[in-house]
């Protein structure tokens, strides 16, 4: 059923809903099997020297500069989110106006998935072609994100997008896991397939998800609108005219204060939620010594999990209100930062896992319909959710640079710990987002 009004054109449907999840079924095999399990650990593996479970030397040396492994991948990561932070206002000022969002979403997709493919080819003697690769492919990532993020408001009802944020995620955790189980059995098994070298079964897998995410990709290129061109001219060139409608939004949103205090707690806990989804498989590997198809036993619980956790959160949103269901989970978040902190044995980072599953789920969705339903009714989506964006980005960029300043200068366990303050800020700003709510429904009535 397609609604036309002034601001804003919304074409909603179940196969329409069911075609852009499918893009979280085609991406979040990246984010399953390069950001969280089989990259990290066989970073890991080849950039560390250890001798009965001590580590002798974990330096390597990147273009003649001799750093931490952990840390140039902390730094390689935020590198790639500062770009797509500096340029998702340009891609999406010009999405806005021509009204071709998708094409955008197309250039980062394929840009990610060929990045990728590239990574079948590191190995400890090609480092630097491995780090650029896994930067690229997380610019292709969030870029294309950016984009289909913005899809949400135009093609479901306010109604339905805490429903279709969950599928949409719900999506991402079964495909991703699907190809997971796939690359699981390279790992563990290569005699059953004549491979004799170690490194082959990881790299293959590297492969296969720069061949998934562009594949399934391709369902959701199909059936997706393509967007429609704003009517008004654009007052600047390309290369500033982003910048000025982040300026103009950013002024929009200050005349919103629920949603201004709320971009507000999404960007401190965005520091700390992200962080530690980028960092617990180095976590696991580097403190707690555990072997890699530990780890991917790990990332597979957390990913399904992660399901029922979107879908109940979703569920209490209707219940409680999207804010305070948010306000909970951030608490937990607290407390598994702290539980992090002393854990020691594989069972205990089980038990964290799963319950890091649980709310990983929820917030990453919650977030992200909060925001839709916050923000007012507008054909300037792309826009919009670039704000959202940029501000979810540089989140991250200072989480990651905060997280591997303190490994490089002490260890991971108290970097992680270090989050605890990113979390209680944004706690205290999500109780202020919901006192004003309170308030202006007050007004209202």
């Amino acid at each position: 059923m397609e609604v036309t009004s002034e601001t804003q054109v919304i074409t909603s449907s179940p196969a329409i809903h069911r075609a852009w999840s499918m893009y979280d079924w085609a991406n979040s095999a990246y984010n399953l099997v390069i950001t969280s399990t089989i990259f990290p650990a066989y970073y890991s593996a080849i950039t560390m020297v250890t001798k009965d479970g001590a580590i002798i030397n974990d330096n390597v040396s990147f273009f003649g500069i001799t750093i931490k492994n952990t840390t140039l991948f902390d730094y390689s990561i935020a590198s790639a989110y500062l770009i797509i932070a500096l340029i998702s206002p340009i891609l999406s000022s010009i999405a806005d106006y021509k009204g071709n969002k998708k094409r955008f979403m197309q250039l980062f997709c394929y840009v990610g998935s060929l990045a990728c493919c590239g990574l079948f080819f590191f190995n400890i003697h090609t480092l630097e072609l491995g780090i650029i690769c896994s930067a690229l492919a997380a610019l292709g990532y969030c870029g294309s994100l950016v984009f289909y993020n913005a899809y949400l408001p135009e093609i479901a009802y306010e109604a339905e997008r805490d429903r279709v944020s969950a599928q949409g995620f719900s999506y991402g955790y079964i495909g991703s896991v699907l190809l997971q189980i796939i690359c699981f059995v390279f790992v563990l098994k290569p005699e059953l397939f004549g491979i004799t070298d170690s490194s082959l079964p990881p790299r293959l897998s590297f492969l296969l998800v720069g061949i998934w995410w562009a594949g399934f990709a391709q369902i959701t290129f199909f059936k997706l609108p393509k967007g429609i061109a704003l009517a008004k001219t654009r007052e600047h060139s390309v290369l500033v005219n982003g910048f000025h409608e982040l300026k103009k939004v950013m002024k929009h949103i200050r005349q919103l204060p629920v949603l201004k205090t709320y971009l507000g707690a999404f960007f401190f806990y965005s520091m700390g939620v992200q962080t530690v989804m980028l960092a617990a498989t180095l976590f696991g590997s580097k403190e707690l010594h555990l072997a890699t198809t530990q780890l991917i036993a790990v990332i597979l619980v957390i990913q399904l999990v992660a399901i029922a956790g979107a879908y109940i959160m979703a569920k209490l949103s209707d219940k409680f209100g999207n804010l305070h269901v948010l306000l909970f989970v951030v608490i937990m978040w607290i407390g598994l930062c702290i539980a992090a902190y002393f854990t020691y044995t594989a069972v205990q980072f089980y038990i964290i896992a799963a319950i890091v599953g649980l709310v990983m789920g929820g917030i990453q969705s919650l977030s992200r319909s909060t925001y839709s339903k916050l923000m007012p009714p507008t054909h300037d989506t792309a826009s919009f959710f670039s704000f959202y964006d940029v501000t979810e980005k540089l989140a991250i960029v200072i989480g990651m640079i905060s997280f591997g300043f303190i490994d490089n200068l002490m260890d991971m366990r108290t970097a992680i710990l270090a989050l605890i303050t990113f979390f209680i800020i944004g706690a205290v700003i999500l109780f202020v987002a919901i006192r004003k709510q309170k308030a202006v429904v007050m007004e209202e009535l």
